[in-house]
């Protein structure tokens, strides 16, 4: 299917060659997370008029670096891009560079601006700021690589990631004015605020990720 006017044969091609790679993802980055991030990134295109086709690609391509070590699977993302010779079909080497760095610029802990437009949309759209979603992200990303910790450790490592990124405090930044995620961060603040509210949503989302898990 069509993305908002992205090239045809583009969109073939990264539904069947780049896509079903998130699949050996975890839940936090997986393709159902990497469509959302598609979705919105092609929404912000359309606000800002960037390039629809390089949106795309860049979108779809971001978290791609995660088949190597997460820390530094923004610089893995942008090789691996930058590297893809199939991709000149539609894109000029100038057009690849500036995707490149993109990829490499949407990291929540980035401590600079993105280089450009097309960094701010991928970065913006990556934020996945729906707080039940962003919750429930936290939750699944600490049992998928934190096994051996118990449900209290899980806790405090949650709660403790849910402050360092996303509090008032915290060093999540939002670089294009008037997107969504203002609203809804406002609003993830606003239970991160609220212990007893978070506590519960934690232990009932503990509950259901580990499920499967009982004997």
């Amino acid at each position: 299917m069509q993305q908002n006017n992205a090239s045809l044969d583009l969109v073939e091609f990264v539904e069947t060659q780049i896509l079903p790679r998130y699949a050996d993802f975890d839940k936090a980055h997986n393709l159902e997370h990497v469509t959302r991030v598609i979705r919105r990134s092609l929404q912000l295109a359309s606000q800002t008029g960037a390039d629809i086709d390089m949106v795309y690609t860049i979108a779809a391509y971001h978290d791609i670096g995660m088949s190597g070590p997460r820390a530094v699977h923004h610089l893995t993302g942008g090789k691996i891009l930058a590297q893809d010779a199939r991709l000149r079909r539609w894109f000029n080497a100038e057009q690849l560079r500036v995707m490149k760095e993109a990829i490499e610029d949407h990291r929540a802990s980035a401590s600079r601006s993105p280089r450009s437009i097309y960094g701010k949309i991928v970065a913006e759209a990556d934020r996945d700021i729906e707080p039940l979603v962003v919750i429930r992200r936290t939750v699944q990303y600490g049992l998928a690589n934190y096994p051996e910790l118990d449900k209290e450790a899980q806790w405090e490592r949650f709660r403790s990631h849910l402050q360092d990124k996303y509090s008032a405090h915290g060093y999540i930044r939002l670089w294009i004015a008037g997107s969504p995620n203002e609203k809804k961060l406002n609003e993830l603040r606003n239970i991160i605020s609220q212990p007893q509210q978070l506590r519960a949503l934690f232990d009932q989302m503990f509950a259901e990720e580990t499920e499967n898990d009982k004997p």
